[in-house]
């Protein structure tokens, strides 16, 4: 178990084909902020039929794009 499954099944439960998240709605989602290391964790995204996409340190946001 990942310490960003919480994150991957909130996802998972989302419809839309796109999902723009802050920062700080990750942190509210997950209860701690991203790291470094989610780089390496975003792979475990593909089974719950997403991807990330765009990561924007500028916006403070990360794009997740529903896998087709």
């Amino acid at each position: 178990m990942s310490k960003y499954n919480t994150l991957w099944e909130y996802l998972q439960t989302n419809a839309n084909a796109q999902i723009k998240l802050t920062f700080e709605e990750i942190h509210n989602i997950l209860g701690f902020d991203i790291d470094h290391s989610f780089l390496n964790f975003k792979k475990e995204l593909t089974p719950y039929g997403y991807s990330v996409g765009k990561i924007s340190l500028k916006e403070k946001t990360v794009m997740f794009n529903k896998n087709v």
